[in-house]
């Protein structure tokens, strides 16, 4: 792709690409500065010293590989345009080294950026700020900062003001965003602003998860973006007894704080520090699968665990089951039944009534979203692709969108599942109907054309399906009647929480 509108003539002729969100948010931070010393992407070597001992090749602490992907295409040129999601140009990258990843076999690029102009994608970007500028507002002394990717509910807020208070410190939240509900991350903080010490500020940072750093390792990289912002202090988890964990933290930018551990006194209906509590009079806090159960079946959260407004965004986020988002994804070969079922599933909730139903059948979706694609493993891929992202919107908005293609491959699938799960649930069914049977029902003749070599890259003859390890459910229509095999879809539906029973 040749990157045109919104650049300099002299840079029209460049190649563009969008990276992935990891690296979008790489870039951004690159851009702002907050990940000096760094200035852009590592090269093979730096990557490698970083991953093997924490630090650059020069020696300079640094906790995770800052690196971009690229298709094999594109290494071939000096520049390239980095975009954000909807083709806006951000920075040209001046490309000092191409290099193969020795574990993935990933392409990547490496050199410094040219900033182009200031990322504007994501939400509350009009509260997203450059560090400097954070840094330069800050009053003089301590700051700590609280970077985190979950809600702040009482017990937390509790341990904040304790520690600025022992600190002195002015307090900067800082919710990380790139996970599947950052807005109702950022709306949970600024509900809370009033519990929180005079004087703290709240400024989202790019700075998702990565799967592949540890939780030392994370906490290295937020405390060397913290104190781009201008931290001194960086509150970390709570430790259970005098100098345990001292050793987390070490190589951090800035030192990592601790509070002291809390618990609700149900004597006298307050958190506060354990020490402070009789032991008896200690209430559990509730667990992330207490709390998530809670949510799933649409009972309140206690006011005594989370402040009321915490609560309704926490339920935003994450709606009852019966009312959430769900995509039913059929996968199988062709004949095996996948579409009967699928149909049969679809009228079966239309007429208990109480959800929005979309069936994305595999044929019907060929004949119009994808119109004009090809049979060529690219083509497949990306004809899943597309019924997924449909469906993924369909789960947004809290509809059912059941899915029946073949989805032969399994990484286009697992593709699927994670898009559709940034938004709501996803349950795969495979349907296992044997070959043999597929192809004796054959009504459309496809697999006698395929035997015979008039349909190359056929799925089950000439091309494989790549049977799921991960379904939820598997049927064979050889051995089940269609009202069987929707009835035992509709029995895990029921069993899930997402459909009441009859």
């Amino acid at each position: 792709m040749t990157a045109e509108a919104g650049l300099p003539d002299t840079l029209r002729d460049l190649p563009s690409w969008t990276p992935d969100p990891v690296e979008l948010a790489d870039l951004e931070l690159l851009l702002t500065g907050a990940y000096r010393p760094l200035t852009g992407f590592l090269g093979s070597f730096d990557a490698a010293m970083v991953i093997a001992g924490g630090r650059l090749a020069d020696g300079t602490p640094w906790p995770v590989p800052v690196t971009l992907t690229v298709p094999k295409d594109l290494t071939v040129h000096e520049r390239l345009v980095l975009q954000d999601p909807e083709g806006v140009p951000l920075a040209v990258l001046r490309v000092t080294e191409t290099w193969q990843d020795p574990t993935t076999s990933d392409w990547r690029l490496a050199g410094p950026l040219e900033p182009l102009r200031a990322p504007a994608h994501g939400p509350f970007h009009r509260l997203r700020r450059r560090p400097d500028e954070v840094a330069a507002e800050l009053p003089e002394g301590p700051v700590l900062a609280v970077a985190t990717r979950e809600p702040l509910h009482r017990k937390q807020l509790g341990q904040v003001r304790q520690l600025a208070d022992k600190l002195g410190a002015t307090v900067l939240v800082m919710p990380l965003l790139g996970g599947d509900h950052d807005e109702s991350l950022v709306r949970a903080l600024l509900a809370v602003r009033r519990d929180l010490p005079d004087g703290a500020r709240i400024v989202p940072v790019p700075l998702p998860s990565r799967p592949a750093a540890d939780p030392e390792r994370d906490l290295r990289l937020r405390s060397h973006v913290a104190a781009a912002y201008g931290a001194t202090h960086l509150m970390g988890a709570e430790s259970a007894e005098e100098g345990e964990g001292d050793a987390e933290g070490a190589g951090t930018a800035i030192p990592v704080a601790r509070p002291e551990p809390w618990a609700y006194d149900a004597d006298v209906e307050v958190w506060r520090p354990v020490a402070r509590i009789e032991p008896d009079h200690v209430q559990a806090e509730l667990t992330q699968a207490e709390l998530e159960d809670l949510l799933d079946r649409g009972e309140p959260i206690p006011e005594w665990f989370t402040p009321p407004a915490v609560a309704a965004e926490l339920a935003v986020a994450r709606p009852p089951k019966l009312r959430r988002g769900l995509t039913v994804f059929f996968t199988g070969l062709s004949g095996s039944g996948k579409s009967t079922v699928a149909r049969g599933l679809a009228d079966a909730l239309v007429e208990r009534g109480g959800r929005t139903v979309s069936l994305l059948d595999g044929d019907v979706v060929r004949r119009l979203l994808s119109a004009g694609l090809t049979f060529s493993k690219a083509d497949r891929d990306l004809n899943i692709r597309r019924i997924g992202y449909v469906a993924a919107e369909i789960t947004r908005h809290g509809g059912v969108a059941i899915c029946a293609p073949i989805a032969p491959y399994a990484a286009t699938r697992a593709e699927v599942r994670r898009m559709v799960q940034a938004a709501g649930d996803f349950v795969l069914v495979h349907v296992a109907t044997p070959l043999e049977e597929c192809e004796r029902r054959d009504r459309k003749g496809l697999y006698a054309k395929a035997r015979a070599g008039l349909i190359p890259e056929f799925t089950g003859v000439s091309d494989p399906y790549e049977e799921p390890d991960d379904a939820d459910l598997v049927l064979d229509t050889s051995r089940l009647t269609p009202e069987e095999a929707v009835g035992r879809v509709l029995d895990l539906l029921v069993a899930g929480g997402w459909v009441r029973p009859e």
